[in-house]
């Protein structure tokens, strides 16, 4: 198969969908690899690094989709949508749910979408999203804490507090992958820490990790405006598979927040789960409303390319072969892979899509 590799042109998107490695395992069972000048720089990756491994470095993205397979990181933006076209396999991060726009291209492309982030076990294990959300989740309070210091707008407090200072007060709502490795690093600093969610089995299972060092609690109504009315750091990390991130932190709530706390909401790519954010930027990661900074960047494992790239390609590799391999035949061998089909032909085949746009 003719496999082809963008470069990414989201703000400050320095991942790549394939390594060097992951391309000389492709070539070597007779493949193509088409990658575009320069994709894998931010990553580490010269070009001439894909060359030895038996890449073709092509110089335009035009290049790359004339493909049969295109494996990128994010999803295509609207100078690609041009570029798609029936007998395409597209395979990348896509988060339609939240994004009428990009569904409605992909539907007139007539392309073949497959989603990491629907990729899912039997189990209802995201194989593909993990290493993502366990940056993410890590990223989300290194980058909390940054933006509390005042010379950034915060409020000016240390979440691990000193002797005699209480510590910040971080409140996580969602207690999956995200919210486990946010709640890692906020422990990690001393920060007091509380984790909300709606899975009472999945609260008996952080408790196992994390002991009486996190206060776990029941996500509901009462519990949300209580905690997140007093937090330094809210860190949004609501998961539905496929789907728009519900709304749990009204305006309202927001306003009540003491002036200069910091809210991360890594759901923002489904929607956000607070009803004040919007998408931001590496380039402008933060804005203010209500006397409270927002951060809302949709890819927030694009600031460490070098390790997320190997992360990323390291869980889709096995998906990638499999792909190349026996195309679109792969989906009815592998059930798991099949789950992450969202477009197909003209038509919306995931579920949670198809809730969200039922008129398309």
């Amino acid at each position: 198969m003719k496999i082809g590799v963008p470069k990414e042109i989201k703000d400050q998107e320095f991942r790549v969908g394939l390594t060097p490695a992951a391309v000389a395992s492709l070539v070597g069972r007779s493949h193509q690899v088409f990658v575009q000048m320069g994709a894998g720089v931010g990553s580490g990756f010269s070009d001439h690094e894909y060359i030895e491994t038996g890449a073709t470095i092509v110089e335009t993205a035009a290049e790359v989709y004339e493909q049969e397979l295109v494996v990128k990181v994010k999803e295509p933006l609207p100078t690609e949508y041009e570029l798609l076209h029936p007998g395409l396999i597209l395979f990348t991060y896509l988060h339609l749910a939240a994004d009428r726009q990009l569904t409605e291209a992909l539907i007139r492309s007539q392309a073949t979408c497959i989603a990491y982030e629907t990729v899912q076990t039997d189990a209802g294990h995201l194989p593909l999203l993990t290493p993502m959300s366990i940056i993410a989740g890590r990223l989300a309070v290194q980058f909390g804490a940054h933006f509390l210091t005042k010379q950034q707008g915060g409020r000016g407090v240390l979440l691990g507090g000193v002797p005699g200072v209480r510590p910040g007060r971080v409140v996580i709502l969602g207690g999956g992958m995200v919210g486990t490795e946010a709640a890692r690093i906020a422990v990690g600093l001393g920060a007091r820490v509380q984790i909300l969610d709606i899975n009472l089995e999945r609260l008996g299972e952080l408790e196992t990790i994390f002991g009486s060092r996190v206060e776990l609690l029941i996500s509901n109504p009462a519990n949300i405006i209580e905690t997140v009315a007093d937090a330094d750091l809210v860190v949004g990390a609501v998961l539905i598979p496929g789907g728009r991130a519900p709304i749990l932190v009204t305006e309202k709530l927001v306003a009540q927040m003491r002036s200069g706390s910091v809210i991360v909401d890594v759901a923002v790519d489904q929607g956000g789960c607070i009803e004040t954010m919007h998408p931001t930027s590496h380039s402008q990661p933060v804005y203010e409303k209500a006397g409270i900074l927002h951060y809302g960047v949709p890819n927030i494992p694009g600031a460490v390319p070098w390790t997320a790239t190997q992360a990323l390609v390291n869980a889709t590799f096995p998906y990638t072969s499999a792909i190349a391999t026996y195309g679109l035949d792969a989906l009815d061998k592998d059930p798991v892979l099949g789950r992450g089909l969202n477009i197909k032909g003209g038509k919306i085949y995931h579920p949670a899509v198809a809730k969200a746009f039922p008129a398309l």
